[in-house]
């Protein structure tokens, strides 16, 4: 699986990212939480080799990710940034279409995968609509068919690391996106998820990463992770941590 073993990221003489070490496990969602510059897109540049190591190392099935050729990594390594910029008047299908290009397996199997992970993104109503005309937010879960494609219907030895992915949807679309992407990993895939709300990681992920300053705070699952005097100390923010009344993980109130 994607490990990391004491990664150091450094910018000039800064260091914005210090001392992470973490392995995804197959089947797991692990939430990457923390404030506005904590390193959180550092740490995922750097899982996925967009962003080199001043220190330590970032290895996928115990080969360092340099040793794979792009099209394995591609087959087995899938990332939704913070932002997806396309410019040109593609049709949604073409759009998410795009992450079958590391396979060889015929239009007709591409195009029932492509309507899969359009459903799976609740965007299958979008299918035929030119990618330029749609709203943030339908982009957005377009580019999340995108990497759902690309490891279609996912399974143990593939990874999904994902970039806020719902920081421009709607309360019903923010469930819907995270519960596909619970579904992707209970089909084997691991998965990284950035985000900014408590509450979701809390429901959503099997552990959290909290950071601050580029450091990691803890990490492990919601419930220990996600206490009042951690999140006073990180956040600043004064909570009431309860369980769900349904679910039973961690309710976080702003006090």
């Amino acid at each position: 699986m994607l490990s990391a073993h004491n990664v150091h990221v450094r910018r000039g003489r800064k260091a914005v990212l210090s001392g992470v070490t973490l392995q995804l496990e197959p089947g797991e969602v692990l939430g990457v939480l923390g404030p506005n510059g904590a390193g959180k897109s550092t740490l995922l540049g750097a899982l996925c080799g967009e962003l080199l190591a001043s220190d330590g190392d970032v290895s996928l099935d115990g080969q360092a990710l340099s040793h794979w050729s792009g099209p394995q990594r591609a087959q087995r390594l899938a990332v939704l940034p913070q932002v997806s910029t396309l410019d040109f008047a593609f049709a949604v299908e073409e759009v998410v279409g795009m992450g079958r290009l590391p396979y060889q397996t015929g239009r007709v199997r591409d195009d029932e995968i492509v309507a899969a992970a359009l459903a799976a993104a609740d965007a299958g109503h979008l299918s035929g609509r030119s990618y330029l005309a749609l709203s943030g937010g339908e982009r957005q879960r377009v580019h999340l068919a995108r990497v759902l494609a690309q490891l279609w219907p996912g399974q143990a030895g593939q990874v999904l690391l994902l970039d806020e992915p719902t920081s421009m949807l709607d309360p019903l679309h923010q469930h819907t996106t995270l519960q596909a992407v619970r579904e992707f990993a209970d089909r084997g895939a691991a998965v990284l998820v950035i985000l900014h709300d408590l509450n979701l990681a809390a429901r959503y992920c099997d552990r959290v990463l909290l950071l601050e300053d580029g450091r990691p705070v803890a990490l492990d699952t919601p419930r220990q992770v996600l206490r009042p005097d951690t999140l006073k100390a990180v956040f600043g923010l004064e909570v009431l941590v309860q369980p769900h009344p349904e679910r039973g993980h961690p309710l976080i109130i702003a006090r």
